[in-house]
């Protein structure tokens, strides 16, 4: 009776063992891909952007295999509490000789033995159940089930990746585009200058100098313009790769950089950041695994207790009709008593990746709350510099206004310095060189 009751007091245990979490069940298969619509010829958000770098990006799919092969190692080391059936069939054909001596007469005589398949068949089904084992078992279980936890945060920690790598991307093409047109005015004042500096050099006003410097700065121009409209090709090249699409369609972004103010709240940041944060849960499931995984090489120091059955039938026989019907029930109980140390070398061990699972803790808090503070330092630096851009923006709005009063000195000067509003830039009017004075000999 008491075997009896070893035997059924586990398999109740095993149905409310913690299951995995229902985040983690929400993501256990990757979302079947669904029909959009095409990407080129249409203007996209961010939100869409994201959505479809989050549908279709492969990296986030392979971490969602992971997942899955995590929660695989769950059921493995679930496995060995359950019962175990085996099933064994066996049948021989051989053939033996002997040799034997004759008394009366003293003459060797030789016999030959011969045993087909139906006389040496034999049939058992096995049944063993690991009655009590100290927990280990257990402890195995809850480490896989909390390894597949962190499988779980590197699927959202993917995923805010390839979200920031898409929101990078959508920025830099916003950015590129403004810097296009941005190089395209310096072009066309390059260009304004140089036509200028010809004309006050053919009056003689300027040197020859002056032109070769316009010319340098029209070089230079549109030197930077085609780096400008090669950072845009960059840029599409990364927001497509991020979206997983073909990296040649012209993808064409919403423009969304408007600029408002922010009030940061440090001390609410951080705490927020380390909640939220999937490398910071990950260090604390870690641990969580690492001290299962430390009971369980504490609790191999003990034995194991085991039952098993077996149910069959053999036929020794040619003649015999029916199988010989057999049944077989043990109790097994196994001790390791000693096996070089090698069971106090992992538990030694795993005590030791224990105290660096909670040290990588404070690492990563760390590491969470520096990168909190630069990014809190770098957006107060960029509300700051805009505001002094904004400044010098109306700053230079203003002169612009005033120099478009201003008429340049020389009856050769070209049309636009003629009328500084007919092309809508300032220019700055350079005085007539001075006419040299003839020398006069006294004697």
């Amino acid at each position: 009776m008491r075997v009896l009751r070893l035997l059924i007091v586990p398999l109740p245990l095993l149905l409310f063992l913690p299951s995995i979490t229902q985040r983690a069940l929400a993501q256990t298969e990757p979302a079947p891909a669904t029909g959009r619509a095409p990407i080129a010829g249409r203007v996209l958000t961010l939100d869409e952007c994201i959505a479809i770098a989050l549908e279709a990006q492969p990296s986030i799919q392979a971490t969602l295999y992971d997942y899955a092969a995590a929660r695989y190692r769950v059921t493995q080391a679930l496995a060995p509490l359950l019962p175990q059936v085996s099933g064994l069939v066996t049948a021989t054909k051989s053939e033996s000789s002997s040799v034997s001596t004759f008394a009366p007469t003293g003459r060797l005589t030789q016999s030959q033995t011969f045993k087909g398949f139906s006389e040496t068949f034999i049939a058992q089904v096995v049944l063993s159940q690991l009655l009590f084992d100290f927990g280990k078992n257990l402890a195995a279980t809850e480490a896989a089930r909390k390894l597949a936890e962190v499988a779980v945060e590197d699927v959202e920690l993917q995923r805010q990746l390839i979200s920031l790598a898409v929101k990078e991307a959508y920025t830099n093409i916003l950015f590129a585009l403004r810097l296009i047109r941005v190089q395209e005015q310096a072009v066309q004042r390059a260009e304004l200058n140089l036509r200028s500096a010809k004309g006050f050099f053919e009056v003689g006003t300027r040197p020859k100098s002056d032109v070769a410097r316009a010319e340098v700065d029209v070089a230079n121009a549109r030197v930077d313009l085609i780096r400008a409209r090669n950072a845009l090709r960059t840029a599409r090249v990364a927001l497509n790769t991020a979206m997983a699409i073909n990296v040649d369609t012209p993808t064409e972004v919403r423009d969304n950089l408007v600029f408002e103010p922010v009030n940061l709240e440090r001390g609410r940041l951080r705490t927020e950041a380390i909640k939220q944060r999937p490398e910071y849960r990950q260090v604390k499931l870690r641990v969580s695994a690492a001290e299962a995984t430390e009971r369980q090489t504490f609790r191999n120091f003990f034995p194991d207790i085991s039952g098993t059955g077996s149910y069959g039938g053999s036929q020794l026989g040619g003649n015999q009709p029916q199988l010989n019907e057999n049944w077989t029930l043990g109790l097994t109980l196994s001790w390791s008593l000693f096996d070089g140390g090698n069971r106090l070398a992992k538990y030694q061990e795993a005590k030791a990746n224990l105290d660096a699972a909670k040290q990588r803790v404070k690492s990563t808090e760390l590491d969470i709350i520096q990168n909190v503070e630069q990014a809190e330092i770098a957006v107060e630096e960029a509300q700051e510099r805009i505001q002094a851009a904004q400044a010098l923006v109306a700053s230079a709005q203003e002169n612009f206004r005033l120099a478009q009063g201003r008429r340049p000195v020389g009856a050769h000067a070209s049309p636009e310095h003629r009328d500084p509003g007919a092309r809508g830039l300032p220019h700055r009017a350079l005085p007539p060189r001075p006419r040299p004075r003839a020398a006069v000999n006294v004697r």
